[in-house]
């Protein structure tokens, strides 16, 4: 018999990003835009649009139309299906802190990006005791 040592890290990463903005308002805005990024992904999976592991290449025309309100033209289709990942976001003060177990984390970056944050990224596995990532 043989056995299997090794372990994937796809869902291991205890991944923490923060944001730090200039103010609470603005962190408090880039969670609407994710929050509203993940409600059509959501959407869009229930109609079929989406389909986890298999990305498009091209967008949807309602998440296309929310994009274009939300005025977030770098996301492309295939990074979409990031926002339906298991991932805690919260705002605390002037910080919006992401939480995670997956390293493909570029959508959420880009939204906090574009709304002006510093951005800190880290895994709480090798950085413990900062209050953030799994088991804290």
């Amino acid at each position: 018999m043989k056995i299997w040592y090794q372990h994937g890290s796809e869902h291991s990463a205890n991944l923490v990003m923060i944001g730090h903005f200039e103010d609470a308002t603005e962190a408090t805005k880039a969670k609407e835009i994710i929050d509203a990024l993940t409600e059509q992904v959501a959407k869009d999976q229930e109609s079929g649009e989406l389909v986890l592991g298999s990305p498009s290449e091209r967008y949807g025309k309602e998440m296309l139309d929310l994009l274009g309100q939300l005025n977030v033209a770098s996301i492309g289709p295939g990074e979409l299906e990031q926002f339906a990942y298991e991932v805690n976001v919260t705002v605390e003060g002037d910080k919006l802190v992401v939480t995670t177990d997956e390293l493909d984390i570029a959508a959420f970056l880009k939204v906090m990006f574009l709304r002006g944050a510093r951005i800190e990224l880290y895994s709480a596995h090798d950085h413990p005791g900062t209050g953030h990532g799994r088991g804290q």
